[in-house]
């Protein structure tokens, strides 16, 4: 649409862009399938929140892949104007775990930060129910109609009496795999700083962490014991430069005052050490170098890691990520491509 400046104009040019891509026989969504799911939001009571309008989320517009718009249900539309944090981590969540999301959810609302989380079970939960009085956002993976999990459903409700759901899904949708990742780049484009509170190696809240990083936000962590699986990826952020929660006191000295507007989000926090920071920020920058310089073409992983000039074992693991997140496709020989 910025491209082409109407909607109209973007749809109509729409077929000749996957031509380029090498999708052929490419056709818009039918403008029957469109006025049908307008129809199911309006019976839902759900809303639709464009991007350009005032009432989008300014941060989220701000990121490189920002859904055109929203689906919302729910009464806290002034939330999405007021700032923003957001705590994930582990379905399979220890005591302790859920005890700390929800003191660290409880104390965030208290002081006028919107908790967003993503619904799922663990401390998503918690934490969702720690905010529920002031109002929460949950960005959830399918339709804004489709409680997921089933036994979030009374939750799901709650939630949409002070706060709001989001998706980008149409009404209807059933979450499917592929939906997670796309919804993570959600949450972390709606916040200031994503807080990990528990979370595997390889697990969709460090998925959402690197989001953040690409997107510019600050990613914090809980650390737990060396031998809990379930903190493993909280230790892993840490060690490359995450700054370390120990209560709502340290996620608050890296957030700005409510009161303010919401800055551009900074390169440093006062409580990481700068090479650690470096750290953390080379491997987003890394992240994106990758990124822009495969394409559709499959190219030689040796001759991207010559052309990066960056050392394999750096980039190795993070072909491996990107790879995990669905953004790139290995072929056979050795050969990388955009997915």
């Amino acid at each position: 649409m910025q491209e082409h400046g109407s909607a109209q104009a973007a749809l109509e040019a729409l077929p000749e862009v996957a031509r380029a891509a090498g999708v052929e026989k490419y056709t818009p969504c039918p403008i029957g399938v469109a006025e049908a799911e307008l129809k199911a939001g309006a019976a839902l009571g759900a809303r639709l929140i464009f991007i350009g309008t005032p009432d989008y989320p300014a941060l989220l517009a701000e990121t490189s892949d920002a859904p055109p718009f929203l689906w919302a249900v729910g009464d806290g539309a002034e939330l999405l104007h007021r700032p923003m944090v957001a705590l994930v981590g582990a379905r399979n969540a220890s005591s302790l775990g859920l005890r700390m999301a929800k003191a660290l959810a409880g104390a965030l609302s208290e002081k006028g930060h919107v908790v967003v989380s993503g619904l799922a079970r663990g401390i998503d939960t918690a934490a969702h129910m720690a905010a529920l009085g002031p109002g929460t956002l949950a960005v959830v993976a399918g339709g804004v109609d489709v409680m997921y999990p089933a036994e979030n459903t009374k939750l799901a409700e709650d939630i949409a009496h002070t706060g709001l759901r989001l998706s980008e899904q149409p009404i209807g949708t059933v979450p499917q795999a592929r939906h997670f990742p796309a919804r993570n780049r959600i949450i972390s484009g709606l916040v200031q700083a994503v807080v990990v509170v528990e979370a595997a190696a390889r697990s969709g809240s460090l998925i959402t962490a690197r989001t953040a990083l690409d997107q510019g936000r600050d990613v914090l962590a809980v650390p737990g014991h060396p031998f809990d699986a379930r903190a493993a990826g909280c230790n892993m952020l840490i060690r490359d430069g995450a700054t370390l929660v120990r209560n709502a006191d340290d996620v608050l000295a890296a957030l700005p005052a409510p009161a303010e507007p919401a800055p551009t989000p900074q390169p440093d926090l006062p409580l990481a050490s700068p090479p650690e920071r470096r750290s953390l920020r080379e491997t987003a920058r890394l992240h994106i170098d990758i990124l822009d310089r495969l394409g559709p073409s499959p190219l030689a992983e040796d001759q991207l890691i010559r052309d990066l000039a960056a050392p394999a074992s750096q980039v190795t693991p993070v072909l491996t990520d990107l790879e995990v997140d669905g953004k790139i496709r290995r072929h056979p020989g050795g050969l990388v491509s955009l997915s």
